[in-house]
């Protein structure tokens, strides 16, 4: 098991006051796929505890918004600029309830991840039926042109749920970060320039 004091980005989280070492990921996300814009408007499907929704908040600026949307507790934000939604995303009329109380979005981001238990065929297809639903949002939610990052568990459905993004969006990457644990399969999903307001 690693400790705390074995994972520099656990350390690093804790030391610059965000919630999860999985912030790092974004931030190389961001960093190399340039995602961020000052004043957008940002869902973060699965949000908690919080370190994702912290990472956007700091880019888009006081300007923008990131709704943090998770059916788990989330501890109140000191970023003026965060919304937070106890909602499940299974939720069959989360996207318009969306659309009725935000408006459309420029960005999706989904960290959602099943509670790993040891049963690998069975964690990779909950983790694929996560991965769709936030794109079903996404394709409901997003303006034009907008993005998406989506973490996917590397498997035999992979290529299946590459083939449907790249149908919705115009550039679509698979990267690994380097604050991903090493014996994790997770990889992300970056989608940008989405090709339909339908």
């Amino acid at each position: 098991m690693i400790t705390l004091s074995d994972d520099p980005y656990a350390r690093k989280a804790r030391v610059s006051g965000f919630r999860s070492r999985a912030s790092y990921k974004l931030f190389e996300i961001n960093d190399k796929f340039n995602i961020f814009k000052k004043g957008q408007q940002i869902v973060d499907l699965g949000a908690s505890p919080g370190g994702w929704s912290q990472v956007a908040s700091r880019k888009i600026g006081s300007n923008g918004l990131v709704i943090a949307i998770d059916k788990a507790y989330i501890q109140e934000f000191k970023e003026k600029n965060i919304t937070i939604l106890f909602q499940d995303i299974f939720r069959k009329d989360l996207a318009t309830f969306l659309l009725e109380n935000f408006g459309k979005s420029d960005v999706i981001i989904s960290d959602c991840a099943p509670n790993i238990s040891g049963n690998y065929d069975m964690d990779q297809s909950i983790q694929s039926m996560l991965a769709h639903r936030a794109l079903e949002l996404a394709s409901n939610i997003l303006y034009m042109g907008g993005s998406f990052v989506c973490k996917i568990f590397q498997g035999s459905e992979t290529q299946e749920f590459v083939k449907r993004v790249k149908e919705l969006f115009n550039v679509v990457k698979l990267f690994k970060p380097k604050s991903s644990r090493k014996q994790s399969s997770e990889i992300y999903l970056i989608a940008k320039d989405f090709k339909s307001e339908s």
